[in-house]
């Protein structure tokens, strides 16, 4: 399990309880984390392998690892579960990926310096072998960087007017994208727009 979809020892371990519940309904884990607080909330980020979850798959994935949760118990207190998609500016936990957004322009942090610094901003080139490839500039010129994917700890895109654009066309080719929808989720869900995604989550109690 990877380090940027779960990153303790409890996110990992909650990561493989609800895994198979998530692959089994066809869909794939991208982020997991449990908040702390007054009342912890279990995050989870979900996508179709190929893109374009929505609202309604948001449901069934929160019932599904509601009832195995229930099960299993790992969470002795009572908490929050959200479950939403990615969102625009998605999170980039999985070597794939920084492959099936080639061409985006993307935020990486590491663990440890890199020549003398964390933070790379630039546009993905894809991957080569366990490297994440990535165009920024440096003393004037635009130069191509290999960092090892074990190197990351946290990754995403920025939102941009072609990767918005990107979004809306994948979303109208796949179907799931259909403005009467959207209209109707914004008139009757009461749950604020989640900060990291852009986007209503489904919560459970």
């Amino acid at each position: 399990m990877s380090d940027l979809i779960a990153k303790t020892a409890i996110d990992r371990r909650l990561a493989a309880i609800v895994t198979p519940a998530i692959e089994g309904l066809g869909f794939e884990l991208v982020r997991l984390r449990l908040m702390t607080g007054r009342t912890p909330t279990l995050q989870i980020m979900a996508d179709r392998p190929e893109g374009g979850i929505v609202v309604e798959d948001c449901a069934k994935i929160s019932t599904a690892v509601s009832a195995v949760l229930d099960v299993e118990d790992p969470i002795t207190e009572n908490y929050t579960l959200e479950v939403s998609s990615p969102g625009i500016d998605r999170p980039l936990t999985r070597l794939k990926d920084f492959g099936m957004w080639e061409g985006y322009e993307a935020r990486i942090e590491t663990s440890e310096l890199i020549d003398g610094r964390r933070r790379f901003k630039g546009i993905l080139a894809g991957t080569e072998g366990d490297e994440v490839l990535i165009e920024i500039e440096e003393g004037g010129e635009t130069v191509t960087i290999g960092l090892q994917f074990d190197w990351l700890s946290d990754a995403k895109l920025i939102l941009t007017d072609d990767l918005i654009a990107e979004m809306l066309r994948s979303r109208k080719e796949s179907g799931a994208f259909n403005e009467a929808d959207f209209d109707e989720i914004e008139e009757t869900d009461g749950e604020e727009p989640d900060e990291d995604t852009g986007e209503t989550p489904v919560t459970r109690h």
